[in-house]
């Protein structure tokens, strides 16, 4: 997600409260490819809409899916969305050559949003790993433990955390001043991109920058681990492999969605990183565009594939729909 914006500056001015605007140019050394590279990025993007809207439409509707899991999974739909909204839209206007150019304050809002989303799902993520621990380690105490009401406080926890970690370095972007330079290599504005387009002290957006990578999605991972193999260790106490295999299988969905979140997340921080003279600037971007999109739009058909009463609630939907159109289309 991040990325050392390594070009010539256009001018000398500098402007103390910020640029009037930046200028988005995609992906550096790709620029045949931009059109080629839309259709991916737009199909998967369609398909987030889709798919998250239709778990979310099931979960609120749904009386049999208002157990605190499926509110955890709407809540993690709601956040994909966001995720992917706040950036993607740009992305494609960019990819497209419709419109490269975004305002200080668009990009500042964009950002602290996509960011903010980013922790949020973290936590919703880390929430859900303990509501499997507790499924399966304390399950006489499941029911007043995770309730409605917990289900909302981790939904105000997830974005006041995001908020919270994200305000800092915002209020530090609005005080640095900006120098010539208004070309951002990116599909979107995100934190050290734009912190590195100033011709102040940035030290502290690194560091900050790297401070909060360590205690947010990575102490989240941590912690997801950590529930993990208390749950491996209950497991392998159970005396029948097919009660084994089953616990095992309800943890299935959960663990393929935080592969999908955190891998190419911390690959490119890593990458950006330790890897900043070896890895091509464009696979940063890339990789930036792929952890915006692709979760969101893998993790409904993760679910919907693993959880056999959304597979089965969505079936009876579209059984529903087709014998509704099937009647009104009927001879007359």
């Amino acid at each position: 997600m991040e990325l050392d914006p390594a070009l010539p500056a256009l001018n000398h001015t500098v402007w103390p409260a910020g640029p009037g605007s930046f200028v988005l140019l995609g992906v550096p050394g790709l620029e045949p490819l931009h059109a080629w590279l839309s259709v991916p990025v737009c199909l998967l993007y369609m398909t987030a809409l889709a798919g998250n809207a239709l778990l979310l439409g099931l979960v609120a509707a749904d009386k049999a899916l208002q157990s605190p899991m499926y509110q955890l999974l709407g809540l993690l739909a709601v956040t994909d969305l966001i995720l992917a909204t706040s950036t993607v839209p740009k992305a494609l206007a960019v990819l497209w050559g419709l419109s490269g150019e975004i305002s200080f304050g668009a990009c500042l809002a964009q950002l602290f949003v996509a960011h903010v989303a980013f922790i949020a799902e973290s936590s919703v993520l880390l929430a859900m790993a303990v509501d499997r621990y507790v499924a399966i380690c304390q399950p006489l105490r499941y029911a007043a433990l995770l309730t409605q009401r917990v289900v909302g406080i981790v939904a105000v926890a997830a974005v006041t955390r995001g908020a919270c970690v994200m305000a800092p370095p915002v209020a530090l972007l609005q005080r640095l001043p900006y120098c010539g330079r208004r070309a951002l290599p990116h599909t979107y504005c995100e934190h050290m991109g734009v912190a590195r387009l100033a011709c102040g002290d940035t030290r502290p957006n690194i560091w900050y920058g790297l401070a909060t990578t360590l205690l947010s999605p990575v102490l989240d991972l941590g912690l997801i681990g950590a529930s993990y193999a208390l749950i491996l260790r209950s497991v392998c106490q159970l005396p029948s492999h097919g009660a084994r295999r089953k616990v095992l299988g309800t943890c299935v969905a959960h663990a393929s969605v935080i592969i999908l979140f955190y891998t190419p997340a911390l690959f490119s921080f890593l990458a950006h990183r330790f890897g900043h003279h070896t890895v091509p600037g464009h696979v940063h971007i890339l990789l930036a565009n792929l952890y915006v999109v692709v979760p969101p739009a893998l993790n409904p058909v993760v679910y919907g594939v693993r959880t056999q009463q959304i597979t089965q609630r969505l079936r009876h939907l579209l059984r529903l729909c087709w014998s509704r159109s099937t009647r009104n289309v009927g001879p007359e």
